[in-house]
């Protein structure tokens, strides 16, 4: 007897909830059954791609649905912490897309929630599921790059403007959490520069540097005012180098058997490319959650995974907040 499907409700129906409904309405062994915004056409619209769910300008109707066993929340990140507190408290598995929250303080709340509700809190940093990122770990897992020295992420973009979040937490969030994920540390030390051109205290440019425990260095450069479109990461180690390149249709990953010998002579040697599976990272990310639902295991981006994200950007921000040029210089 096969088990009774993961029944799933799709709170937040602006840019990217649609696309996390699409995808939890496609898994197998999953309901997509409630889709929630107050905003009466993105319901409408909502409703007219998924018109089997049940739709609710309410959350608390989620809530209250015994037969409901978990809330997707696709909404503000300032909404993020309050509302998934309350999706945990209502006994419902919680996937929060990123960041965790906007604060340090608020991700603790969170977590804490969590585990005293004993559900699945997962967080959407959705790089962590890209089939490319989980290769470039992989590879730095097996030690293929030697001891690693630095990373660097370019993740810049003509993008849309935003006036609610800054560069640092609408993009540095996917960047740190691979960070992180590669490192396997927090770092000790971080210093920032960013600069509001196009609105007044939102950075649209930010330069993140991270110093960790081990010696490793790590530098992010994020921004939608840039006439590139570029999203890379390069890891160098002192063995090899490798590069994880979204925008590469073929060579997501390339491994660079470049560097050192022990006189202090470069090497360059070859390159290789290995294959990369093609699946779509939110359909990766969707089953994950799904998957953990269903066995109780902890998700790859779990609860701490989150905390560790916010608190780096955090630190970041604080940065960015001290350096602020002075409105009167920037003008």
């Amino acid at each position: 007897m096969s088990a009774p499907p993961v029944r799933v409700g799709v709170v937040g129906l602006g840019y990217w909830g649609p696309n996390l409904a699409r995808n939890f309405q496609a898994l197998e062994g999953c309901e997509l059954v409630w889709l929630c915004d107050a905003d009466a056409q993105r319901r409408e619209r909502a409703g007219e791609l998924f018109p089997a769910a049940r739709l609710s300008a309410d959350l608390g109707e989620l809530l209250a649905d015994p037969q409901l066993d978990a809330i997707v929340l696709a909404t503000p990140v300032s909404t993020h912490a309050s509302l998934a507190i309350a999706v945990l408290e209502a006994g419902k598995h919680c996937f929060v897309e990123k960041p965790l929250a906007q604060s340090v303080a608020d991700s603790e709340q969170v977590v804490a929630a969590a585990e005293a509700a004993g559900r699945v809190l997962m967080v959407g940093h959705l790089l962590e599921y890209h089939p490319g990122v989980r290769a470039l770990k992989e590879i730095v897992d097996a030690g293929e790059l030697g001891r690693l020295l630095y990373i660097y992420g370019n993740r810049v973009n003509l993008g849309q403007l935003r006036e609610e979040e800054n560069a640092l937490w609408s993009l540095g969030a996917h960047d740190v959490s691979v960070v992180l994920a590669l490192a396997g540390e927090e770092p000790h030390e971080v210093s920032a520069r960013g600069e509001c051109y196009m609105h007044p205290g939102v950075e649209d440019v930010v330069f993140g540097f991270m110093r960790f425990p081990s010696g490793l260095a790590a530098h992010l450069h994020l921004s939608w005012l840039d006439p590139h479109k570029e999203r890379r990461f390069t890891v160098v180690g002192d063995a090899r180098m490798a590069t994880f390149d979204d925008m590469e249709a073929e060579r997501k990953v390339t491994v660079y058997d470049k560097g050192f010998d022990a006189q202090g002579a470069a090497r360059a040697g070859g390159s290789r490319s290995p294959r990369v599976a093609a699946a779509e990272p939110l359909r990766v990310e969707c089953e994950h959650f799904i998957e953990c639902v269903r066995t109780g295991a902890p998700p790859r981006s779990d609860a701490l995974s989150g905390l560790r994200v916010v608190r780096v950007l955090e630190a970041l921000q604080h940065e960015l907040d001290s350096s602020r040029r002075s409105a009167s210089v920037a003008s």
